[in-house]
């Protein structure tokens, strides 16, 4: 008997043992999950470890605000990892993401993008691959003034040729080619620089 109630003590012991292994009954008799800590620590040198960066660096973005403590002195470790990479520079952080850059990255990257183009536009410029716009408007209108007053110019010098060649009156000759190198100087005219083409285009929505 005593053997048995031995026995029968030792289970229920195992019972009472075995009963809640992962927490204990709360005051309705359910049973509680453990609540786990955050992973914290007061240690410059574990963070920097734990996060996979140097202990110098660690220091920096301290310093610069970019992972502050918590309230009792220490580091949430995955809070802290996740301000690291929202605040990492792409150029040089081995924490930025290259395929989804933080917002301080993406800043980052468009301002290296602005300042390549910058040096490429200035290197072409000493090249001479690039001129300056109103330099160009006012070669262009140069040669253009040029080769409209030669044409001006030509039914005067040729029209006396023309007419003896043709039996005709020279001052009709003439008269007859103005005519038609005006009318051709018109026409080019208004291909290149069709009329209404300078005209705001505030104004030009309003009149349609």
């Amino acid at each position: 008997m005593r053997g048995t109630a031995l026995a029968s003590g030792k289970n229920r012991g195992c019972r009472v043992a075995g009963s809640h292994p992962a927490g204990s009954l709360g005051a309705n008799g359910a049973r509680e999950r453990p609540v786990a800590m955050s992973d914290h620590t007061t240690s410059g040198r574990e963070l920097a470890r734990r996060v996979g960066l140097s202990h110098t660096a660690i220091q920096k973005a301290e310093a610069a605000g970019r992972i502050p403590r918590e309230p009792d002195g220490s580091w949430d470790i995955e809070k802290t990892r996740r301000r690291l990479i929202e605040t990492a520079d792409p150029v040089r952080s081995p924490l930025a993401p290259p395929m989804e850059p933080s917002p301080l990255g993406r800043l980052k990257l468009a301002s290296l993008a602005l300042h390549v183009e910058a040096q490429r536009l200035a290197l072409d410029e000493d090249k001479g691959r690039l001129m300056d716009v109103a330099m160009v408007d006012a070669r262009i209108d140069e040669i253009a003034g040029a080769m409209r007053d030669t044409l001006l110019n030509w039914p005067a010098r040729v029209a006396g040729l023309i007419a003896s060649e043709l039996g005709r009156d020279p001052h009709m000759v003439q008269t007859v080619l103005q005519e038609h190198i005006e009318a051709l100087l018109t026409e080019t005219a208004d291909r290149l620089d069709p009329p209404g083409s300078d005209a705001d285009p505030a104004d030009q929505d309003a009149r349609s």
